[in-house]
């Protein structure tokens, strides 16, 4: 990814079979083209530098098939290991939590939802017919990127949206370009998952 502006939208591709959406910068300018492959037992994202699919950046692949508390390998173009992104287990039923780990293997944040009641709502009224067409509109989660002291650095919200299809990354202090790369990759497999879910 070059230099990222902030903030990025993240939107969602509805025409499409895959599980795809497009990444671009406060200058509209493309950064990322993500990709979920479909009908694998571990999950495999592509992330190519646009929809051409002519590069492709980074790779993000589960360690395990599907599991609560599964780690989600980023390699670069390369195929070294830049990071992970980890499911918290049991502690992501109620409160959707991740942790994003360095190369060294080290917990560098955390990411956590910031209401789950939102998702209680948004459950309970995607269950009535008609209603469940306007969700999107009404029940958008946010989602914070905390550090070691447990301050918030990075946000990321869905905006109002049919399908919910779009999501937004504000970054709440500095963050350095390498960080910023292991977030933005944590945050694209974050949204991928949590929002198959609903």
């Amino acid at each position: 990814m070059n230099e990222i502006k902030f903030p990025v939208d993240f939107k969602f591709n509805i025409g499409t079979l895959a599980n795809d959406f497009v990444a671009t910068d406060s200058l509209g300018i493309t950064q990322a083209y993500v990709k979920q492959k479909l009908f694998k037992l571990k999950e495999d994202v592509l992330v190519y530098d646009d929809k051409d699919k002519s590069n492709l950046n980074y790779r993000i692949q589960a360690d395990r098939w599907i599991d609560f508390s599964a780690a989600y390998s980023i390699k670069d173009a390369k195929g070294e290991e830049i990071g992970k992104v980890a499911r918290k287990g049991w502690k992501s039923i109620w409160k959707v939590a991740y942790e994003i780990i360095d190369q060294h293997k080290k917990t560098q944040y955390t990411i956590r939802e910031d209401n789950a009641w939102v998702k209680v709502f948004d459950a309970l009224l995607g269950e009535v017919p008609v209603l469940s067409f306007f969700t999107g509109y009404l029940f958008n989660p946010t989602y914070s990127v905390l550090d070691l002291q447990n301050k918030a650095i990075v946000k990321l919200k869905k905006e109002p949206s049919f399908f919910g299809r779009k999501f937004q990354v504000i970054a709440l202090s500095e963050i350095d370009q390498d960080d910023q790369e292991r977030i933005i990759l944590s945050l694209m497999m974050m949204v991928l998952l949590e929002r198959r879910k609903g």
